[in-house]
């Protein structure tokens, strides 16, 4: 397990990331100053898009206000119980403004490693694509993974996974998740992200948990995140960067 000191450390690195992001755009970029929409572009979107990621919706950092940055801002919107129209008005902006500065104030909030040792954890492999488990991992771990490489070149589809069963040649958040926990039988059929949020075990597990809020899942497996969004492709991969885990009920199965 990491030491004490190492955790203090990088909690310190992000925390001051953060701080960093949520302030120097109000000086310089004015973000909050008009409405962002699908076909916006420049600096505000990349704020936009920033901060988005930073709370937990995966969102590619272009400046260019396509389909993936509408479904983050829908999903922020679903989250937060407002008017889902894919529009980001001053008021909306000054919401994700106060989640941000939230966040950056407090760590508790803020994304933590899964705290493994080095020979514990699952690393990409080679491929870029699929991962590869600890040697020593428990056989459920392994069949999780192995059952997620199976679809690590599928495309992102909203429902997918979920009308055909595990079996599907597109899938959303939460069927990707549970088409990867099936692989060890944790699941007996497809759940959605709100059917997560109360699945297996409260918490945090040590080898596989899920996080899931109304409009999104993920998942940590051995210390790597499975998850549809982030930077790079869309669609169900194994990422190499942690998410912000604000807004998510944790849950695990009991025993991993």
């Amino acid at each position: 397990m990491r030491n004490a000191p190492l955790g203090r450390a990088w909690l310190a690195c992000v925390l001051t990331a953060l701080t960093g992001l949520a302030l120097a755009p109000v000086a310089s970029a004015h973000f909050g100053d008009s409405t962002l929409r699908k076909g916006s572009r420049g600096h505000d979107v990349k704020v936009l898009q920033s901060w988005l990621t930073h709370l937990g919706y995966r969102t590619s950092i272009d400046g260019d206000f396509g389909p993936g940055t509408l479904r983050s801002v829908r999903r922020f919107e679903r989250h937060e119980h407002l008017t889902v129209d894919g529009i980001v008005d001053p008021p909306e902006e000054a919401l994700l403004r106060k989640r941000m500065q939230a966040l950056a104030s407090d760590p508790n909030q803020t994304s933590d490693p899964t705290q493994l040792a080095p020979g514990e954890r699952a690393v990409i492999s080679s491929d870029g694509h699929t991962a590869e488990a600890p040697a020593d991992a428990p056989v459920e771990v392994q069949e999780v993974i192995a059952a997620a490489n199976e679809i690590t070149h599928d495309p992102y589809r909203y429902g997918g996974g979920h009308g055909r069963g595990f079996n599907d040649t597109a899938f959303d958040c939460s069927g990707a998740v549970s088409h990867a926990l099936h692989g060890a039988d944790l699941v007996t059929q497809p759940l959605d992200s709100t059917d997560f949020e109360s699945w297996g075990s409260r918490g945090r597990g040590k080898w596989i948990t899920v996080y899931a809020n109304s409009g999104h899942a993920f998942m940590i497996v051995a210390g790597l995140r499975f998850d549809t969004s982030g930077s790079g492709e869309n669609g169900p991969r194994w990422r190499r960067t942690h998410a912000s885990t604000r807004g998510y009920v944790s849950r695990h199965p009991a025993g991993l």
